[in-house]
């Protein structure tokens, strides 16, 4: 589910961290990165022979730290804007997951990439799994440096988040291999979203409850019989973008896992999803699951 991975890297010393994650990509069964670095050349193709020699270093070093960690590694240079480059590149070598680093207090205005909107381009039309690596960067004497990158071990624990929605359904898969290569301790977690109960429907919240509860631990009892060691199941009663990042901030989790769009898909994507408002806001990677399309 794994296999193959797109890892997009502007060359910054963020996305070096990122690319030093090749030890904890592995343990989720990555063998064959693509290494993808793209111009912003819009219209000058022809440009790509005369810039090409001056990144090629630098991604060569990139590819080596990839390959100590047991990745056989593509390095791909596209001419065009980065956003369509990666969208075109990951379904073009059909890979399992696209991988992009992003820092700061808020991914929305302090993503690795330098050419402008690039990864909230690629949350909003990425057609393959995305992961996003949360890492916490210093600028001294105009220099990023990594200080610290979320990626020691992806597996150690997850909140798998749900609104038993079909993509949801979907991106649970993905927690099952994540389980199935290791993963003991996950936290299932639904939100009662408030504004949606409390006006007509807050007579019912003990029987939503109840229906939910027993959904959750259906998706517990599966977890456990793949090697999930320790299965918590939370449900609790508010915004649930609030709530979720919530949860995210009082445990140590290592990677919060869901789908990118769920029910209310056409207003979601005018208002800005649960999905989206936590990638822009966690304080951990998240790995998003895009609805068939």
């Amino acid at each position: 589910m794994f296999e193959k991975i797109l890892i997009a890297t502007d060359l910054s010393g963020a996305s070096e961290s990122v690319v030093n994650c090749g030890g904890a990509f592995r343990q989720l069964g990555v063998e064959k990165a693509f290494l993808c670095y793209a111009l912003g050349l819009k219209h000058l193709e022809e440009l790509k022979y005369q810039m090409t020699p001056l990144v090629e270093p630098r991604l060569k070093k990139q590819k080596r730290a990839l390959a100590e960690n047991g990745l056989e590694t593509e390095i791909i240079i596209a001419p065009g804007i980065p956003s369509i480059e990666i969208n075109r590149i990951a379904e073009e070598k059909d890979v399992s997951l696209i991988i992009i680093g992003a820092h700061g207090e808020s991914l929305a205005s302090h993503l690795l990439f330098k050419f402008g909107r690039v990864a909230s381009e690629v949350l909003h039309s990425h057609k393959k799994p995305l992961l996003l690596v949360r890492t916490e960067v210093t600028e001294e004497k105009d220099r990023e440096t990594c200080v610290k990158v979320s990626c020691t071990d992806f597996r150690r624990k997850i909140l798998y988040a749900t609104d038993f929605s079909d993509n949801s359904h979907r991106a649970f898969l993905y927690m099952e291999e994540i389980v199935r290569r290791g993963c003991k301790n996950v936290t299932l977690i639904h939100v009662q979203d408030r504004v949606r109960i409390e006006r007509h429907l807050e007579h019912k919240l003990e029987e939503f409850n109840k229906i939910d509860a027993e959904r959750l631990e259906m998706l517990k009892k599966k977890l456990a019989e793949i090697g999930a060691e320790n299965v918590l199941v939370k449900i609790p009663y508010g915004n649930p973008s609030s709530e979720i990042l919530n949860e995210l901030k009082k445990s140590n989790y290592t990677l919060a896992v869901l789908g990118s769009q769920g029910r209310g898909f056409i207003k979601e994507v005018f208002l800005g999803s649960v999905s989206h408002n936590i990638v822009r806001n966690a304080s951990v990677s998240v790995l998003l699951v895009p609805a068939l399309r």
